[in-house]
């Protein structure tokens, strides 16, 4: 099956893609494995740094390997890429699905550039996915330990929704609806589920949405937001902060040990629990 495919059963049938990132093998390792134990279509993304940080190149080959050994459903996405270079580069490198982010620019201009990584995608890989984000998602990717107050201009209007998507012909969107980047621990991050049904009536039954800052949310969160119509979800500071949790006590408890894999086995062990629960949680599981 092709990625639409299991994008349109999300909707049918009330389930959510999985998406997390790596920067090096053990974090893709656990991904997959725990996807292919649990027998779910996975998406595993990398952000501009990652990719720096991994290679592009060692990416799509990476995941081309352990699709391969896996035989499972695979897609390798360049998550966040905000400028028409990096998003043109990820395209050419053979990446499956694009997330050209131009939400910080102008509305107007938001839709002219995100239009143009569309044009520039599709005429390379009829096939490949490209996703837009529309709104102000705030945060980081790590611990947020300072007070993040979501303000009522950051959160996507349906109406620019539908024109947005419309205008450019993206096959996602990833909205501002509440959510946060990171783990917060000074605030609550509250999901409004009232926008993501109005937005996804707006946007219509073949663009789906994806929502991204849903690390450190409960699975009420996640499944209402679910049934309201979000078709994928994103996890990256939950694991990475299992992985780095476990390498310290790993590091402390083994301080003679120099055999690297030996010390990062643990933190493997300690994503795969984080991303299993995630997988059951999003409904994705035998979904293959």
């Amino acid at each position: 099956m092709v990625i639409k495919d299991y994008l349109k059963r999300t909707i049918e049938e009330k389930w959510a893609i999985g998406h997390f990132n790596f920067s090096e093998d053990e974090a893709l390792r656990a991904i997959v494995e725990s996807a292919a134990k649990l027998k779910t279509p996975i998406f595993i993304g990398t952000s501009e740094g990652e990719k720096k940080h991994i290679g592009i190149k060692q990416a799509v080959n990476l995941v081309r390997a352990f699709r391969e050994e896996f035989g499972i459903p695979i897609f390798l996405n360049a998550d966040h890429h905000k400028t028409l270079e990096g998003v043109k580069e990820a395209v050419d490198a053979g990446y499956d699905a694009i997330l050209a982010d131009f939400s910080a620019k102008p509305f107007e201009e938001n839709i002219k550039l995100t239009k143009q990584a569309v044009l520039y995608a599709k005429s390379k890989n009829p096939d490949i996915i490209v996703e837009g984000e529309l709104g102000y998602v705030r945060g980081e990717s790590k611990i947020q330990k300072e007070i993040i107050e979501i303000k009522t201009e950051d959160l996507t209007k349906p109406e620019e929704a539908a024109q947005f998507v419309k205008e450019t012909g993206v096959d996602m969107l990833a909205p501002a609806v509440g959510n946060i980047h990171g783990i917060v621990t000074s605030s609550k991050e509250s999901i409004d589920i009232d926008i993501i049904s109005n937005i996804k009536r707006a946007v219509g039954e073949n663009i789906y949405l994806v929502l991204h800052g849903a690390s450190g949310l409960g699975g009420t969160d996640l499944k209402n937001s679910i049934n309201a119509g979000i078709s994928m979800i994103h996890i990256n500071t939950e694991i990475r902060v299992a992985f780095t949790e476990a390498l310290r006590k790993s590091v402390a408890q083994m301080p003679e040990e120099t055999t690297p894999y030996k010390i990062l086995t643990p933190s493997i062990e300690a994503m795969k629990k984080v991303i299993e629960e995630k997988l059951r949680i999003f409904g994705s599981i035998n979904k293959i």
